[in-house]
Parts: structure tokens; sequence; C-alpha cells
């Protein structure tokens, strides 16, 4: 119904949908002004009113055809926008309700002390382990469970032979490979042992899946030591 509305706004953001429970059409929009459309904004706490306000103006001045039906549709759009933002402030509140549960948990501090894991990630770790490693007496059996170790696959003279394993908890690879994506940004030694395993000639998803599997070990130790995750500089070899 409005394209170039479509394409100036992000909807994953609370503004735009604030913006689309008034108005929704090309000439609302434009019989509002950048002005008065800033103030009905403003009046809703919407951050970035005046900016969104001038997007909004600009994509309506860019439309002055009414496709057929534009009524019915807004109506829809109204009622689809406030749904949406009705099931925003659900997750909202679930997230809080599992941040809540999980830092009451003894070893939520350990983990998330890692790089890259905050409380959604460190809730569904819990999840899937049980809520400790009792059931993982090693590191490698929790690389495994969690896919992020090849399994062998040899027969008769042939040894080494190696591939992903069939049967894994993916939401745990989910943690340890988002965790490891999060902590190229944010961790000195995790950025160290990615850029090496891409120097090394392996491909962005390769050595992201080395680096999960490299804090495999490092989140086993911490959780069997009781200790929590202190970033220290990577160590550097004089030429």
């Amino acid at each position: 119904m409005f394209p170039a509305l479509e394409r100036s706004l992000h909807l994953d953001n609370a503004g735009p949908l604030i913006l689309l429970t008034g108005y929704q059409t090309p000439a609302a929009i434009r019989r509002a002004g950048t002005s008065r459309l800033t103030t009905w904004l403003r009046n809703r706490k919407v951050r970035g009113a005046d900016a969104l306000a001038a997007a909004a103006v600009e994509a309506a001045e860019r439309q002055h055809t009414a496709v057929t039906g534009e009524k019915a549709i807004a109506k829809m759009v109204h009622t689809l926008t406030k749904e949406v933002m009705a099931l925003n402030e659900k997750i909202s509140e679930t997230d809080k309700l599992i941040e809540g549960r999980f830092r009451e948990h003894e070893l939520a501090e350990v983990i998330e002390s890692v790089p890259g894991i905050g409380t959604v990630l460190g809730a569904e770790f819990l999840a899937a382990v049980g809520g400790s490693l009792d059931a993982f007496p090693t590191p490698d059996r929790l690389a495994a469970f969690a896919g992020v170790a090849p399994a062998p696959r040899d027969s008769g003279k042939v040894s080494g032979n190696l591939h992903r394993p069939q049967r894994y908890h993916r939401r745990l690879q989910r943690v340890f490979y988002t965790s490891a994506l999060i902590s190229i940004q944010r961790d000195p030694n995790s950025r160290t042992f990615y850029d090496r395993k891409r120097a090394e000639g392996k491909r962005h998803v390769q050595a992201v899946l080395a680096l999960a599997r490299r804090r495999v070990n490092v989140i086993w130790a911490l959780i069997h030591d009781r200790r929590c995750y202190h970033v220290t500089p990577p160590i550097t070899h004089a030429a």
C-alpha cells in the first residue's frame, strides 16, 4: 500500500511501529506535516522523532496515488501493528523473567563472565546441559554433545577421517557459535585465535567453529573450578 514508507522504516524498532498506530497512508502523513508529526511522536516518547517524521513525510511526498482498498488495508495495518507491539511487550517481560531466573542460579556469575555470553545465551546453556556439567566429565564430552567437535569416521586402514556429528544439541551449538561470534569483537584473545585460524586458510565459519570448540574447554574449566573469566592480553612472540 505504501512502499515508499516501507522502505524508509525499520520495523524492528519501536518508533516506526508507534508511527503506524496513528498514520498508515501517504495522504494522512502529508496532512500532518513534519512539525505536527514530530510533536505527535515526541508526545509518545519516540526517540529520534524529528528524523522519523521527516523520513515519513518525505516518503509520503513520493507517493500521491491511493491504492484500491486503502482504507481497509490501513485498518489492518493499525490492528497488526498493535498486535506486534503487544507481542514485543510480552517478549520483553519474558526476557526479564528469564534473566531473573538465570541470575538465581549458582553458576550464573561464572557463565556470564565469559565474553559473548549474556543472560539469554547463559540461560539456554543451563537449560541444554540440565543446570550442571555432571553429565559431562570432560570438555570433549560437552563439545561432542554441542556438535562443535568433529566425530571420527574411520574404516579399515583409514584413520583421521572426521565429519560433523549427525546427532547433537542444536540449541547448545547455537549458544557456542553465537557467543564465539560476539567474543571476536569483545575479547582480544578470541580475536587473536580467530585471526590465526583465518591466516591458516580456514573459512569464516570454520574459524568460528574452531573458536567455539576452544570456548567449550574454557567454560568447562571455569565451571569445574567455580571461577570467573578474566581477560588477559594475548601472548605475542617477538620476531
